[in-house]
């Protein structure tokens, strides 16, 4: 079974949070720049549908696994694997690029390295751009919220200048809310900075909530000088570790564009491991995945590690 019919044929994926809630049919999603948030959700069943990413001990990509191959445990027991698919489906990306004063003897590197990442990517991908420093700024116009257009996204991403401070937390957050409104069954997060913030609105308290409380699979680079005062690796580490994506630092800006190379390779090859998680009162919950295959030696499985679990509410069908 190919990705997509495994998860359309059981669930409409909610992107306010890591359950899937079957309802029969796909959610409505406004699709309006001026309102980033808003999907309503009618459930009687809920899927914990985790992406997977899963390599071999020298870094490469491991294809032809099975579901067989994997166990989860959430807190610790185990839950029975009842969707998993595995192909190339396209899926929703926002790319998000630091354009603080801070980056700019990396500016144009870091564009040529996210335009190689969009021409490597799902010809149907749908994708967006967002430009930070002290607001957030939309790549394309208002009135488009994504694109699969490579020309429209070169013009998306090169609209930036460099200058002032940065504004990382909520930029996170605004990619998190775009995405929301994007019709791929998986949502994923590039976040091009230095890791610095001095300018948010949001706490990272707020961030890593929101983060948690998403589906979206976060990959971050962080480019910065070893003196570098905005410099702060440790965030971008633990974006992309609790999201289950990866976070890179490559030594200069030369070496991204190989970096943005293997995030799309990445995205391409991941595994959609679907359950039902236990219906009680404990919000936060905790993700172990193992996968084994005989003959390959030990293998790396990376996904998010946890989750915030929300009672559903039953509601009469109209």
């Amino acid at each position: 079974m190919d990705r997509r019919s495994a998860l359309l044929g059981l669930a409409a994926v909610s992107a306010g949070s890591l359950f899937a809630r079957w309802d029969g049919a796909r959610p409505q999603t406004r699709r309006s720049a001026d309102d980033l948030g808003a999907s309503t959700f009618r459930s009687d069943v809920r899927l914990v549908l985790l992406d997977v990413s899963v390599k071999d001990k020298q870094g490469n990509l491991v294809s032809g696994l099975s579901k067989d191959n994997f166990r989860v445990f959430e807190d610790g027991r185990t839950q029975p694997i009842t969707v998993f698919a595995h192909d190339d489906q396209p899926v929703t990306v926002g790319i998000l690029v630091d354009e603080s004063r801070s980056m700019t003897p990396k500016h144009n590197q870091a564009l040529t390295a996210a335009l190689t990442f969009i021409s490597e990517s799902n010809r149907r991908d749908e994708i967006f751009i967002l430009h930070f420093n002290d607001t957030i700024k939309l790549g394309l116009p208002r009135a488009q919220l994504f694109s699969d257009d490579i020309d429209e996204l070169r013009s998306a991403l090169f609209r930036g200048v460099p200058q002032g401070k940065t504004a990382l937390n909520d930029a996170v957050v605004a990619g998190l809310k775009q995405l929301e409104l994007g019709q791929r069954d998986e949502r994923t997060l590039i976040l091009i900075s230095d890791g610095g913030d001095n300018a948010s609105k949001h706490s990272r308290r707020e961030t890593l909530d929101a983060v948690e409380g998403g589906i979206a699979t976060i990959y971050t680079i962080g480019l910065f000088d070893p003196d570098d005062p905005d410099r702060d690796p440790s965030i971008l580490q633990r974006l992309a570790r609790i999201s289950g994506g990866e976070a890179y630092f490559p030594a200069s800006a030369s070496e991204m564009v190989p970096v943005c190379r293997r995030i799309a390779t990445d995205i391409r090859a991941r595994y959609s491991v679907g359950y039902r998680p236990p219906a009680d009162k404990k919000s936060l919950r905790h993700i172990l995945l193992r996968v084994s295959m005989p003959g390959h030696g030990a293998l790396i499985a990376r996904t998010r590690e946890s989750y915030r679990y929300e009672e559903v509410e039953n509601r009469k069908r109209n």
